[in-house]
C-alpha cells in the first residue's frame, strides 16, 4: 500500500521537528510527506526544509490562508493546499497534526489494519498527553473515535465522503459519513501517540461557540446536542462550556448556517447516535 501524509503547520517550531523525526524513523516509511506551512512567523519553515533536504519523500508547501487560527475550517483549508499537489497514486491518505510523536511501528500497524479488512475506511491510534509526569490517554472522546490529529483514510472512503469539509466538526462528520456509506472505523488503543500540545491550546475566545454550531450543522437536533454538550463539558472539566455549546447551537440555528450533511445523512446520524447511547445505558 502507498501511504501519503499531509501535515498542516502554523508556528510549530517547538514541535514539528519531533513529529518529522518520529515519522522518518518508522518501520514502514511513508511514500510522501507534505508539510503545509501556513504563514508561520517562527522557524517552522526552516525546520521543514532541513528535513526535506535529507529525505526526498518530504516536501514543503507555503500557503497563506485567511482568518484567525480556529478549529476546523482553517486547518482543513491548509490541509487541502497540501493534498492538491499530490498525485492520485495512493492507497492511504493521512491528515496528521504537527505536534505529535509517533511510535516507530505506527504506520506499519495502520497499514495492517487496512490490509486485514477491505471494508475498513478509516483507522487510527489514540492520543496521549503528559499529565503529572506520565503519558495518559487524552479522554475528550470515546475510544472508538479517531482524533482529528491523526486521521488515516482508505482512498475510496476518502473520496466517497467528499474528502474533508473545512468546518468545525469535520473530524466527526467524516466518520459519520463513512459509516453512512458502509465503511468501518477502526481504532487501536495500543497505538499510543504523544500529543505534545493540548487540544485547543491556541484557539481564540470566539471558538468556544464553534462546537455547538458544529452540532447544529451535523443535524444532531436539540436533545442529542444537549447530551453531547454536557458530556464534553464534563470531560473538559469546564461546565461553563455547556452554556457556550448550547449558545453556539442556537446561534447557528438562528443564522440558518448551512448543514454539513443532507437530510438523509442527518437521519442516519441521529439514529446512530441514539443507538450508541442506548448501548451504553443498557
Amino acid at each position: 500500500m502507498k501511504l501519503y501524509i499531509v501535515i498542516p503547520a502554523y508556528n510549530e517550531a517547538e514541535f514539528i521537528g519531533k513529529t518529522l523525526l518520529s515519522l522518518v524513523a518508522q518501520t514502514w516509511l511513508p511514500d510522501r510527506i507534505v508539510v503545509v506551512n501556513d504563514q508561520s512567523t517562527d522557524s517552522t519553515e526552516k525546520i521543514i526544509l532541513d528535513f526535506a533536504e535529507k529525505h526526498d519523500f518530504i516536501s514543503l508547501v507555503n500557503t497563506t490562508s485567511e482568518g484567525e487560527h480556529s478549529p476546523g475550517g482553517k486547518v482543513i483549508r491548509t490541509f487541502n493546499q497540501g493534498y492538491k499537489i499530490l498525485d492520485e497514486d495512493y492507497d492511504i491518505i493521512c491528515k496528521f497534526d504537527a505536534d505529535l510523536v509517533f511510535p516507530e511501528n505506527y504506520l506499519e500497524s495502520i497499514i495492517k489494519i487496512f490490509e486485514a479488512d477491505p471494508s475498513t475506511g478509516m483507522a487510527g491510534g489514540c492520543c496521549s498527553i503528559l499529565k503529572n509526569g506520565n503519558w495518559v490517554l487524552e479522554n475528550l472522546t470515546d475510544k472508538d473515535h479517531i482524533r482529528g490529529a491523526l486521521k488515516a483514510y482508505r482512498k475510496e472512503c476518502f473520496l466517497e465522503i467528499g474528502k474533508l469539509q473545512p468546518s468545525m466538526g469535520w473530524d466527526t462528520a467524516d466518520e459519520l459519513l463513512a459509516q453512512f456509506h458502509g465503511w468501518k472505523i477502526k481504532t487501536d488503543p495500543e497505538l499510543r501517540v504523544k500529543h505534545l500540545k493540548p487540544t485547543g491550546a491556541s484557539y481564540n475566545s470566539a471558538s468556544k461557540y464553534k462546537q455547538g454550531e458544529a452540532f447544529y450543522r451535523l443535524r444532531y437536533g436539540f436533545f442529542i446536542t444537549l447530551i453531547a454538550s454536557a458530556k464534553l463539558a464534563y470531560l473538559k472539566k469546564n461546565f461553563s462550556l455547556f452554556n457556550d455549546y448550547l449558545s453556539g447551537y442556537f446561534k447557528a440555528k438562528k443564522e440558518k448556517q448551512p448543514f454539513l450533511v443532507s437530510e438523509e445523512e442527518g437521519r442516519f446520524i441521529r439514529n446512530l447516535r441514539w443507538q450508541k447511547m442506548r448501548r451504553k445505558i443498557f
